[in-house]
């Protein structure tokens, strides 16, 4: 294996990564962002009140985007499996 197809691959996976970890990433930081700016407005400063939103979110996010992510890792583990003889 050349370090070229090694640096491709490693960039396959990072671009990978991102895309899977987007949708709760995004997810999460929208809903602190809503929780702070209303932490502000109100002067609430409850430490739960910043982690319960975000954790429900979260939580949403896996249950419906969840297949999708595992089917996107699926695939490209498989296809990675598949390429190795090619690769080596």
């Amino acid at each position: 294996m050349t370090p070229d197809v090694s640096l491709r691959l490693f960039a396959q996976l990072m671009w990978k990564a991102v895309a899977v970890s987007a949708p709760l990433l995004l997810t999460v930081l929208i809903v602190g962002l809503v929780v702070s700016i209303f932490q502000v407005v109100t002067q609430i400063q409850e430490m739960s009140l910043t982690f319960i939103p975000k954790l429900l979110a979260s939580v949403a996010v896996l249950v419906l985007a969840g297949p999708w992510m595992l089917g996107q890792l699926v695939a490209y583990s498989s296809a990675l499996i598949r390429a190795i003889p090619r690769l080596v």
